[in-house]
């Protein structure tokens, strides 16, 4: 019987189960189509956003190279600017500046490029570098800006360059032992 149900398997034979006949896969419905086609819209959808977002950050990343590059241009003309400052003001190079640098704060502006901080802010270390100390004053009391040395800017929230400040320090408190380190102790007390 073995034999004769491996020659003709589509034969019943008594004895042994009669498996079904394999079905055709069927054709797709009009609900799995449906469904198939909102997850391909979403997917799209997400495609595109996702490209978009890629785009303005590429954007946005081009730009801030090319704002870098004008912040020295914009550091030299406002250096040209303070040193002609003495001249009248009704003289026709002060008033030339004067218009360049209406011009120089409407682009930076409308770039979306602002200063990073000024004298008497609270310091920031994410945002400014400290170069030097300075004595604290009532004027400006410890951990404040006392001197800008390279204004910083931000461009859309993030840092373009980070200032270059000085920065109020308080005095140690006195009568306090400053401590000796540990490879000078040896030297000292012998």
């Amino acid at each position: 019987m073995t034999d004769r149900a491996a020659e003709h398997p589509e034969k019943e034979v008594p004895g042994q189960p009669v498996s079904p006949p394999s079905p055709e896969p069927a054709e797709p419905g009009a609900e799995e189509w449906a469904t198939r086609y909102k997850y391909l819209l979403a997917d799209f959808e997400n495609f595109r956003r996702r490209v978009e977002r890629e785009r303005e950050g590429v954007s946005r990343q081009v730009r801030a190279g090319m704002l870098r590059e004008l912040l020295p241009l914009f550091e030299a003309f406002r250096a040209a600017r303070e040193a002609l400052a003495h001249l009248p003001t009704g003289d026709p190079v002060r008033k030339g500046l004067e218009l360049l640098d209406r011009e120089w704060s409407t682009f930076f502006k409308h770039e979306g490029v602002a200063p990073v901080t000024e004298a008497g802010r609270l310091f920031h270390a994410d945002e400014a570098e400290a170069v030097a100390e300075a004595p604290a004053d009532p004027t400006h009391p410890a951990g404040t800006v006392v001197e800008v040395v390279q204004q910083g800017y931000r461009f859309f929230g993030g840092l373009l360059r980070p200032a270059k400040v000085v920065v109020a320090r308080a005095p140690p408190p006195p009568n306090v032992p400053v401590p000796i380190p540990a490879e000078n102790r040896d030297v000292e007390e012998s």
